[in-house]
């Protein structure tokens, strides 16, 4: 039989009925009635065609034909287990696979992490990649993102967006653009960047102004190396912690979550 015809179920409730030699004590190992107990093994039966119990008044007996087979069937059910709990493993470890913009992880993220790991010393980080890392290829158990939202994802705000414009002080008045970044009303750029992390190390050269997330920039205004330009404003970009459910429901992301979010 191929393996997507298995009766799994059937095997499963066989399995349960053999052990106890009842059809009813089979029932209240699965949560069900001892009713639909019979009519698995009926069906499985049907689809054997081969007969699994006789009922002698001593009660239940396997037939040869069942017996021949539970040894098999047992150690595939344990396989089975061992492969779940392979699965389920990276849930409790301490490794994170992640993607995250370059820019972003240095000026603010690393930081972050970095506390983590004084509370959970045990900890263990690898960097897959930037922003756009796709989850399945590089095996991510999360991603960091400057969107408008999670997107097909589970996902927390990290920061609420805000930005602001800024240069350095002896800095080219011309202006700086990147991909999604805000720019004035009818003014041309002097400089056409791909990523945000370019337009800062734009900026901070000298190179001219530009608009950039206020984490990327809070460190650098502090020390001087550059001066904003006007009011800190609200934007619908911000950095987004996010992961696919599977992913998602893990422990070690949820504790993850926690901590950067204020809640652990």
């Amino acid at each position: 039989m191929k393996r997507t015809h298995l009766p799994l179920n059937g095997l499963r409730v066989l399995d349960a009925a053999a052990r106890h030699l009842s059809f009813t004590r089979a029932a209240d190992e699965l949560a069900v009635t001892p009713a639909a107990v019979g009519q698995q093994i009926r069906a499985l039966e049907d689809l054997l065609g081969v007969v699994l119990f006789r009922r002698t008044p001593k009660g239940l007996e396997l037939t040869d034909e069942a017996t021949a087979g539970l040894d098999s069937l047992r150690e595939g059910f344990l396989r089975f287990e061992e492969a779940v709990e392979a699965m389920q493993a990276g849930q409790s470890s301490h490794n994170f696979t992640f993607a995250a913009p370059r820019d972003f992880f240095g000026a603010w993220f690393a930081h972050r992490l970095a506390e983590f790991r004084k509370a959970q010393p045990d900890t263990r980080f690898h960097m897959a990649g930037g922003a756009q890392t796709d989850f399945t290829e590089a095996n991510l158990d999360f991603a960091v993102r400057l969107a408008d939202g999670p997107g097909d994802h589970e996902g927390v705000l990290l920061r609420p967006g805000r930005v602001v414009a800024v240069s350095a002080p002896d800095g080219s008045r011309g202006w700086i653009a990147w991909p999604g970044g805000p720019a004035p009303d009818g003014e041309e750029p002097m400089m056409q960047v791909a990523t945000p992390g370019q337009a800062l190390s734009a900026a901070m050269a000298g190179l001219g102004r530009t608009v950039l997330p206020l984490e990327l920039v809070e460190r650098a205004i502090k020390s001087g190396e550059l001066i904003a330009e006007g009011e800190i404003e609200d934007s619908r970009y911000g950095y987004w912690f996010i992961a696919p459910r599977p992913q998602w429901r893990q422990k070690k992301v949820k504790a993850l979550v926690a901590f950067l979010t204020g809640e652990a």
